[in-house]
């Protein structure tokens, strides 16, 4: 059958129709400029809100994918995300679909499964080769499949080892299928309101992060909007006054909330975000795709600790499920819509899989906010360096954890050859190297320097045991390679192999099998959670290995004040912890300590003011956090001294002006 290629006049008509608009179209607007524009063929049965984006159906998918210059012309004029779903009554039962799909998949591509999206009418084709089913490919014909099947294709990689986690997360929002699609038509109808005021003015009140590191959590406010940028716990903290953002300092309901934005998973960013939804938010929260499980995995992991130390946990696991079901997943680099005044793109912050820059774009281009989060301004075994090329910033709040001077870090060489001569000496004395870690970024890494340099010798082969959410960690990078380094990315994508898998590497999934790495005759290196010696597996090594000087602790990430982790490296010979039956124990700190600062995910005291200097002809306004406060007060001070631009480092509850 022939099929008309879209109107050669179909961009000048929406063109027309938008110009005779003063302002930007909005909701209804917006929906029939489409309706009235879109060419027949296109066969679109209804447009609906679907969060941030608008989605249009049809019966007649093939249209759409063969001519997406239809669509492109469409999002020019509108400047509103779109996307196009399949409509309901063209999909074919799962079953069958299963089926076609495995017919029209070639064999060499390696099937592994198939998982189905009934909110959005997706379909996820996993599989081990899966560069033999992109668009291009001339043996998978993703227009014909799709019409064949009535659901869009996702081509994914199958992993190694799949991910509970994952797989925990795609139960759950198949079986809130029909919640999540209310939930997601209601925040549309939020973000795509009418704007009840063209005033733009924007403050940011500090809630916690500020002159400190932990608790990381802010709220951008304008006329329209009231947006909360994370939502962490500071770790280190004794009482609930400082483990806590100070949402009580805002004077605002929960229901007054536009949207919750996540930079990153770790718990210092997202730690009370369960206990946000469980105390009665009830809308969207955005974060990069990879982000959703890690930071699932995290909160779920806070939860048995806390139960481990006999303190009572602030959530439960259905309120970490409730954060699945609210949350909304952006790539990097895609312009959204958050709210009635707020667009936000997220871009590459090089600290942890999934991490983000969030460039908040206010009004009609009136400010531009970028907040780093933790960016890492360098390229590592894992990322690429921090993304910096946003066309407009005016005020940038940036992290400063290593913002003195003298927080220089070795270049990657130095780093590497200050590990291996460290892991090398312990394991020819016959002793162990325990390495506390976070399961989540350095652990992977850590691991593929230990695979490297095991292979060419210069590292001493001995057994690697890990233990903790390590492994399914591993599993989740592996999931997401577009986010990955560039050489990574086109290894795992390209290739049968598999950088996280080793031979040398073996993971301890229960306590019982603890006794082979523990065996006093027996040198290897044991990498366990968490990486602030605050809870987990990594205690219970710790009280073995510490008494003994021929063994060795060694840090590879930042410890925070008031962590043990902390108290260990400054020095301390005793430390305490609660046993197995909730009794104190004192355990004696014998061993060699040691602090490598290379690995870390922060940029230093250089990278920062180098990542400042690229922003610097846009910049008017630098806001400093994430630090201690003698750290971010350095580093404002050496910003206005060297960029002479105007630079403030914050304390918490303190409200600002940004336009």
């Amino acid at each position: 059958m022939s099929r008309r290629k879209p109107s050669s006049n179909f961009s000048d008509l929406m063109q027309r129709k938008y110009q005779e608009k003063d302002s930007p179209p909005s909701g209804q607007n917006i929906m029939a400029i489409i309706l009235q524009s879109i060419p027949k063929e296109a066969s679109v049965t209804k447009i609906e809100y679907e969060g941030p984006r608008i989605a249009l159906y049809t019966n007649a998918p093939r249209f759409l994918i063969e001519n997406n210059d239809t669509i492109s012309n469409l999002v020019n004029i509108i400047k509103k995300r779109i996307v196009v779903r399949t409509d309901e009554s063209i999909r074919k039962p799962e079953t069958e679909a299963r089926k076609i799909l495995a017919e029209y998949v070639p064999k060499e591509a390696n099937l592994q499964g198939t998982i189905f999206d009934t909110t959005t009418g997706e379909v996820s084709v996993e599989a081990k080769r899966p560069w033999l089913l992109q668009r291009n490919s001339k043996e998978f014909n993703h227009a014909e499949v799709t019409e064949k099947i009535g659901w869009r294709l996702r081509i994914r990689k199958a992993t190694t080892i799949p991910s509970r986690t994952i797989q925990t997360i795609n139960a759950t929002l198949k079986q809130a299928s029909a919640e999540r699609s209310k939930q997601l038509k209601q925040v549309g109808d939020e973000i795509f309101r009418p704007r009840l005021s063209q005033r733009t003015e924007v403050s940011l009140h500090t809630l916690g992060g500020f002159g400190q590191v932990g608790r990381s959590s802010m709220l951008l406010s304008t006329p329209e909007s009231k947006v909360l940028i994370d939502c962490g716990l500071n770790p280190g903290a004794r009482s609930p006054m400082d483990a806590f953002p100070r949402l009580d300092s805002l004077n605002i309901t929960l229901d007054e909330l536009d949207a919750v934005v996540i930079g990153h998973a770790h718990l210092d960013h997202t730690g009370f975000l369960p206990a946000l939804c469980k105390y009665g938010y009830k809308g969207p929260i955005y974060c990069t795709e990879p982000t959703l499980p890690m930071m699932n995995l995290i909160q779920l992991d806070a939860i048995k600790v806390a139960s481990a130390q006999g303190r009572t946990p602030i959530y439960a696991e259905r309120d970490v499920k409730q954060v699945m079901r609210q949350s909304i997943t952006l790539p990097y680099g895609t312009v959204t819509d958050i709210s009635p005044d707020i667009k936000l793109v997220f871009a590459n912050a090089g600290h942890i899989l999934g991490s983000a820059l969030c460039h908040f774009h206010i009004g009609n281009g009136d400010h531009n906010f970028v907040y780093s989060g933790d960016i890492k301004f360098g390229k590592s075994i894992l990322f690429e360096a921090a993304s910096w090329n946003f066309p407009r910033v005016e005020t940038l709040l940036v992290e400063s954890t290593y913002g003195l001077k003298e927080d220089i870090q070795p270049t990657r060489q130095e780093v590497e050859s200050s590990f291996i001569n460290a892991v090398n000496n312990t394991l020819a004395d016959g002793g162990k190297v325990l390495i506390p870690i976070p399961a989540v970024g350095r652990a992977q890494e850590i691991m593929m320097v230990i695979d490297h340099y095991m292979k060419s010798g210069e590292m001493v082969e001995a057994p690697v045991f890990t233990e903790g959410m390590i492994s399914e960690a591993s599993a989740i990078h592996e999931s997401y390679p577009e986010y990955l380094a560039r050489e990574l990315k086109q290894k795992i994508l390209e290739t049968d192999d598999n950088p996280f898998d080793s031979e040398y590497f073996t993971n301890i999934e229960h306590a019982d099998a603890r006794e082979e790495p523990m065996r006093d005759d027996s040198p290897c290196i044991i990498l366990a959670t968490s990486g602030m010696l605050e809870g987990g597996p990594v205690l219970e090594y710790f009280k073995n290995i510490a008494p003994d000087k021929k063994n060795k602790v060694l840090f590879v990430s930042y410890q925070v004040n008031g962590t043990m982790g902390r108290r260990v490296l400054d020095g301390s010979k005793q430390v305490t912890m609660l046993g197995k039956e909730g009794k104190v124990e004192v355990v004696s700190v014998n061993c060699g300590v040691e602090k490598l600062d290379g690995f870390s995910g922060h940029s230093d005291y250089n990278q920062l003011m180098s990542f400042v200097q690229r922003l610097r002809p846009k910049l008017r306004r630098v806001l400093v956090n994430h630090g201690e406060r003698k750290k971010s007060e350095s580093l404002a001070m050496n910003i206005r001294r060297m960029y002479k631009l105007s630079a403030h480092y914050p304390q918490i509850q303190e409200a600002i002006k940004l336009f």
